[in-house]
């Protein structure tokens, strides 16, 4: 079927990009001896796929909407498959950053245009629950896949064969998604925002690369100017957008609960778990004296178990709508990520398996809700713009929670057992901030009421004129 063959090939898309986020986890140390590079072109190569997604996410998802969905989520995959390889074949540290900042460019295409596409696949509820739960294991399966791969590949070959074997999957991806169907709304060409596009862009740019920076020093010239260019850029993009007969953001969707609830549950999850879990490896090797490789499985106990959620959430009760879960789930990654704190450099990593599990469940109620939060909160005609905006508020949540988790470690002091502490502190402080999460987002959405009457509201909205049918 149609439906299946999109969801399968969208499936897999997402799983690669993340998988492709997530490979300098396990290989960044040789990486960078590799290239000769020192701590700042590490942080920059860490955080250049993140800088590059937060950027263009906002903005792609628009044009997807407008020029078509398969159309745009084709040209990023095939874009992705050539800015991986860039990377594989990167001669010094400049041109791999670079790579990494491309990759999240079309990384940004893939997850916009895709979660637009399954949108329009799965209009019902029921078939849009269990297409978003799938969405949502896939970011888990390529965070698992990721590293692991990505170290087999380093043991036997080197650090640069996963980037050759994952941008030869998203070539493979970018022919397979010619064979999809267009998705586009049939309606008259709706207007494109340029200085609303211009202006969202260069703040997330700013913001990001500001927060980047940071990690290196919070006072330096260039880090004070990226963040408040980045707040001012983003004051004059709210401007522009109160002023537009045809935004490419319509402000008044942050009245609707459900809107607020996509932006405010996937910043959350990136600011207090995936921030966290981007330092796991590090600890582990660093702090408890593991190798790369089972760092690496011991990170997968977290993601495969949110796999394994994620999947299974459509046999949740149909009452139980996208906004109780999505509680639900951030009220489980705070649990599990408070049991994560109280480590020694003597402790082994067995330890961390009872949190890392819940941590998971968490994880998989989360961003299945996430996925069909992101569309449903939407008019029908701006699925992907939808998808843009939730994933544009995790990428930037999760610059700032790798930033500030950074901070929290290096903390901790010296050697192995001040990472240890450094790392007990910001595990509770990921839990503080998991469950100060759910709470707001639980009220916000008992002030809006249910998701169906969310939904309701999107469908008015849209047939109003602001943007049509799919």
């Amino acid at each position: 079927m149609a439906q299946n063959r999109t969801l399968l090939i969208v499936g897999l898309a997402t799983l690669v990009v993340l998988a492709v986020f997530s490979i300098l986890v396990a290989t960044i140390g040789p990486t960078i001896e590799d290239f000769h590079a020192g701590a700042s072109s590490q942080t920059w190569a860490l955080g250049g796929m993140s800088l590059g997604m937060a950027s263009a996410l906002l903005t792609i998802g628009a044009v997807a909407d407008r020029a078509g969905r398969r159309r745009v989520f084709a040209l990023s995959s095939a874009l992705l498959a050539v800015t991986t390889v860039l990377g594989a074949v990167a001669p010094g540290i400049e041109i791999f950053v670079a790579a990494r900042v491309l990759e999240g460019v079309a990384g940004a295409g893939v997850l916009a245009a895709g979660l637009g596409l399954v949108g329009h696949a799965f209009p019902s509820p029921i078939e849009r629950t269990r297409a978003t739960g799938v969405w949502g294991a896939m970011l888990g399966a390529g965070i698992a896949l990721g590293p692991l791969a990505a170290a087999l590949l380093a043991r036997a070959f080197d650090w640069r064969a996963s980037y050759w074997a994952f941008g030869l999957a998203a070539g493979v991806l970018a022919l397979s998604a010619l064979t999809l169907d267009e998705s586009k709304p049939a309606c008259e060409a709706r207007r494109f925002d340029p200085a609303g596009a211009l202006s969202i862009a260069v703040a997330m740019t700013a913001l990001t690369a500001g927060l980047t920076s940071g990690r290196s020093s919070w006072t330096s010239a260039a880090t004070v100017t990226l963040l408040v260019g980045g707040v001012a850029a983003l004051g004059a993009f709210v401007a522009i957008e109160a002023r537009r007969d045809h935004p490419l953001l319509d402000l008044e969707l942050f009245r609707g609960p459900l809107f607020v609830a996509s932006l405010s549950g996937a910043a959350i999850t990136g600011l207090a778990t995936v921030g966290l879990m981007s330092h796991l490896t590090i600890v582990l090797t660093s702090g408890l004296s593991r190798s790369l490789l089972a760092a690496a499985g011991v990170l997968a106990v977290w993601s495969v178990t949110s796999v394994v959620v994620a999947f299974q959430s459509r046999r949740l009760p149909a009452h139980v709508d996208a906004s109780d879960r999505l509680v639900a789930g951030l009220v489980a990654s705070g649990a599990g990520t408070a049991m994560l704190a109280d480590l020694a450099a003597s402790s082994s990593w067995v330890r961390l398996v009872p949190g890392l599990v819940i941590a998971g469940v968490g994880s998989g109620l989360a961003n299945a809700a996430l996925g069909r939060l992101a569309v449903e909160s939407v008019p029908p005609a701006d699925a992907a713009l939808g998808s843009g905006a939730n994933n544009t508020a995790r990428y930037l949540g999760s610059a700032l929670g790798i930033a500030l988790v950074a901070v929290l470690i290096t903390g901790g002091g010296s050697g192995a057992g001040g990472l240890v502490d450094g790392w007990d502190h910001a595990a509770l402080v990921g839990a503080g901030l998991n469950l100060a999460g759910a709470a707001w987002i639980a009220l916000a959405s008992r002030r809006g009421g249910s998701i169906q009457a969310g939904v309701a509201r999107a469908g008015r909205s849209a047939s109003g004129g602001s943007g049509g049918a799919f």
